[in-house]
């Protein structure tokens, strides 16, 4: 799977234009991913991965504009988003049942994150995981509690921040001297007239409307398959299912031993074996209504 054919973004001049080519490319139904896919993954059917890859491309750019602040071009965070958006349409498995849009954010964002860390010296941004995670949560974090975008924080913008990322005061002072530095890039005039920056293009990274509705009908029809497939097991082992896997604090083998009046292992059999048929209830019952929604699709 190569890039050849894909919309290019050559430059920042070319940022509106791009936005504006990628529009053209439809979006699709949840029946025809789930067929394109299918055709990728038996078949490698170039064809229907090109079609999944350029349906996702705004995708790859909204995500992109979220890392706009770190004084690199957006034509190359584009580029590397887009990578990362072939590396998943590679991987998407469509039996899982759920969106590859779903699965493609992490990819994408895990390229550009990557890119980003390579582009920028460790030197200058530390090594650890908690100065990585700084460097990409400093930002956001600052607009939180609308903190000054340029020059030094206050110090009680600094203490807050220290508490909410979990670093150490001296770690968010500097940090945020090294993230300062690139931004003015982006208030550069984008005309002779000086009238217009580059910021004043890039589009909302907000969540539109259309893709929350799709989120939401995603987590409700996994809900109803989990429920489907939650009704078709024994009382018990349903209740340990519950207990083990679907609650925020789960329990423990001990805990479930004295309820049922066995051992901790015999429990752990049976959550084991509970969750194997849950698995195999949710794909059967994904299968079927696979099938269903392309006999629908073929029969108009």
């Amino acid at each position: 799977m190569s890039s050849r054919g894909l919309p290019a973004l050559h430059g920042e001049g070319g940022l509106s234009r791009y936005l504006s080519e990628i529009r053209k490319f439809p979006l699709l139904a949840p029946e025809e991913e789930y067929m394109l896919a299918k055709r990728w993954k038996e078949h490698e059917d170039p064809e229907a991965a090109r079609k999944l890859v350029t349906s996702h491309l705004r995708l790859v750019a909204k995500i992109a504009m979220g890392y706009r602040g770190y004084g690199l071009p957006v034509s190359e965070i584009v580029a590397e988003g887009n990578v990362g958006l072939m590396q998943a349409v590679k991987r998407f498995d469509p039996e899982r049942g759920f969106r590859l849009a779903t699965y493609a954010m992490w990819w994408i964002r895990a390229s550009i994150q990557e890119f980003i860390l390579r582009s920028w010296s460790l030197v200058k941004i530390g090594t650890t995981s908690d100065q990585k995670k700084l460097f990409f949560n400093l930002r956001k974090a600052k607009n939180k509690i609308s903190a000054i975008e340029e020059g030094d924080l206050t110090p009680e913008h600094v203490a807050t921040l220290a508490d909410q990322l979990g670093v150490s005061e001296s770690e968010v002072v500097n940090m945020n001297r090294r993230l300062s530095a690139p931004d003015s890039s982006l208030n550069a005039p984008l005309r002779g007239d000086g009238e217009s920056e580059w910021q004043d293009w890039l589009p909302d990274t907000s969540i539109d409307q259309e893709t929350r509705l799709a989120e939401t009908q995603e987590v409700n029809e996994r809900k109803e398959l989990l429920n489907a497939a939650l009704g078709e097991l024994p009382e018990r082992e349903r209740e340990i299912i519950r207990a083990r896997r679907l609650q925020d604090e789960p329990a423990t083998l001990e805990e479930l031993s004295h309820r049922f009046g066995v051992s901790r292992e015999r429990v752990r059999q049976i959550e084991v074996r509970a969750f194997d048929k849950l698995q195999r209830g949710i794909k059967s019952a994904l299968r079927e209504k696979r099938s269903a929604m392309f006999n629908a699709s073929a029969a108009e």
